[in-house]
């Protein structure tokens, strides 16, 4: 959804909801790539598969994935799907090879229930008839631009997108197709949230808002702190890259930045039950992490 002018620039200054600690100071931003394809003209979503940066226009769009060659900006292959979409908001990690189609937009708060797909990428063209599955929020229609994928249990969230703040929820560990898929409330999260993504070890996200970026814990949700981001015209995209958060904006040619993540997020990641189990074993291995 376009939302421009003052009155973004006043929601988005908002603090994170819920006691989220101040803001600490904006990152500097390397350029990692220009589009170069005429087609991507809205990069909402964005996620790193096999070496390349995977895209999805914005609502408007047919049902179509590019991957960008992150050394050239050069489109490398494109999945094609039918029917077309309602409005295609976000992508997120869906394994090797494959990522997560979120068709969770709902500008009018109109749908009885969203949907995600599970879609494969890579180099070359296809058309392909990707798994899908509906999901259903437990209290009515929310727009949602946020879609994310807990890097251990593979589990799905999705963040909806609310002027003063949004929710997180839940989907259901393992997904049925014959069936609606009950979402679950487990979380608060900012207002205006475009993006968001897991951190490695799955004990902390990171969303996204037009301006800024905003850290909570898992599985709490807990709001532990937030930073600008680089000006960006419509900042829709985010995606971690190793250590790295690549970000992205709607508009025709526009770039990718990188941008590093502080250290209060690697420590927040870091006290995960996962990371906390791999530091044992490293330890036990003799090669502490």
């Amino acid at each position: 959804m376009r939302v421009r002018g003052a009155a973004v620039a006043a929601v988005v200054a908002l603090p994170f909801l819920l006691g989220a600690a101040s803001g600490t100071p904006g990152v500097g931003a390397d350029p990692v790539l220009r589009f170069a394809d005429p087609d991507i003209v809205e990069s909402s979503g964005l996620v790193v598969v096999d070496g390349l940066v995977v895209t999805v226009n914005d609502s408007g769009d047919s049902g179509r994935v590019f991957a960008v060659d992150p050394a050239t900006g050069d489109t490398v292959g494109v999945t094609s799907w039918s029917p077309d979409p309602v409005d295609v908001e976000a992508l997120a990690p869906a394994g090797p090879g494959h990522v997560w189609v979120a068709d969770t937009g709902d500008n009018r708060h109109v749908r009885d229930s969203v949907e995600v797909l599970r879609v494969p990428v890579g180099r070359g063209d296809r058309s392909v008839e990707p798994a899908s599955y509906e999901l259903r929020y437990p209290d009515g229609p929310h727009d949602a631009e946020a879609l994310v994928r807990h890097p251990l249990t593979g589990r799905l969230f999705v963040i909806s997108k609310g002027v003063f703040s949004g929710r997180v929820y839940a989907a259901p560990l393992r997904l049925r197709a014959d069936r609606p898929n009950a979402l679950v409330a487990v979380g608060e999260a900012p207002g205006m949230v475009t993006d968001a993504t897991f951190l490695p070890a799955g004990g902390g996200v990171v969303v996204r808002t037009y301006t800024s970026a905003h850290l909570a814990a898992y599985p709490s949700w807990e709001p532990v702190s937030s930073w600008d981001l680089p000006d960006q015209d419509q900042g829709e995209g985010l995606a971690l890259d190793g250590r790295d958060l690549l970000i992205s904006t709607e508009g025709a040619r526009s770039e990718v930045l990188r941008v590093l993540l502080p250290a209060e997020a690697r420590a927040t990641d870091r006290q995960s039950a996962a990371w906390t189990a791999l530091r044992w074993v490293a330890a036990a291995r003799g090669t502490p992490l």
